[in-house]
């Protein structure tokens, strides 16, 4: 364990680029969400519990000592979902930052099964506070501090099946008192977990829009494309294709805010689950 230990507070030294960091890991799906916490805190076992990902899940510490990704689903959105080596009050790997900041949600794991629980998240919640990337209720830029930016940030009490849970909430409100908005999950059982997806999926503002070539008769309903709420047909073109941008004259819109078939143009902001036709 001490190996692993010096190796990941190591990598925190060793200046790296993108492709050697092992930390360079393509977005995908409708938004990226990473998974940080103490050792044992349970981020393998989410993991492992909302994706196919198959990480190494041990009761020893330090088991996650590279980021994995995976893909979650909800409903037909796809969300990716990053594990990542876990942080103590000496080890955390520098490029840890580059993913907390890149991030649309982190989700910080409390181990409500370990007795040390509250000054394990006292000591994560300190190595954050004392950088230019904090943890959140919401994600923006400090527009005082330039530099410093603020990433939306769950609380996930795991392990609440645990018989001394209750006791070790209380001890978490005296040491260091959580503002995140909270869940209380088993990922060993998967209570809980349901509600984290929903939650996630709110969090992210996403429309799903459905498209079809004007030679077919019925959409894509596998696979939607997902845009930020408020974007408009412009937007949706250029995730597409470049090309379809570029050569894009009109759409027609099936949804609950047109009439079936209506003809638009680019500057059209779609609804969610609204069915798109790009005409070019």
């Amino acid at each position: 364990i001490s190996k692993v230990k010096n190796d990941i507070a190591d990598g925190a030294k060793k200046p790296t680029s993108d492709a050697q960091s092992g930390f360079k890991i393509p977005h995908q799906g409708a938004g990226r969400v990473i998974l940080i916490g103490p050792p044992n805190s349970g981020k393998s076992q989410f993991l492992t519990a909302v994706t196919r990902a198959t990480p190494e899940v041990a009761d020893y510490p330090f088991t996650t000592r590279d980021p994995i990704p995976g893909m979650m689903a909800f409903e037909d959105v796809m969300i990716q979902v990053i594990d990542t080596p876990p942080i103590t009050n000496d080890v955390m790997d520098q490029n840890m930052v580059n993913l907390v900041r890149g991030a649309d949600i982190v989700l910080l794991f409390i181990d409500l099964g370990n007795d040390d629980c509250a000054e394990d998240i006292a000591a994560i919640l300190d190595r954050f506070n004392d950088g230019k990337t904090r943890l959140a209720n919401d994600t923006y830029l400090d527009e005082e501090d330039i530099g410093r930016s603020y990433t939306r940030t769950y609380a996930i009490y795991n392990k609440t099946d645990d018989s001394d849970s209750a006791g070790r909430r209380e001890w978490i409100n005296e040491v260091c008192p959580i503002v995140f908005k909270s869940f209380d999950i088993s990922a060993t059982t998967g209570t809980g977990l349901d509600e984290v997806r929903d939650a996630v999926f709110r969090a992210l503002d996403v429309v799903r829009v459905y498209t079809k070539m004007p030679t077919q008769k019925e959409a894509n309903f596998d696979k939607p494309f997902t845009i930020k709420r408020g974007e408009t047909l412009v937007e949706l073109s250029q995730l597409i294709h470049k090309d379809v941008a570029e050569s894009f004259k009109f759409a027609k819109v099936w949804g609950i805010n047109v009439h079936d078939g209506t003809q638009v143009k680019g500057d059209y902001v779609p609804a969610d689950k609204d069915i798109v036709e790009i005409h070019c």
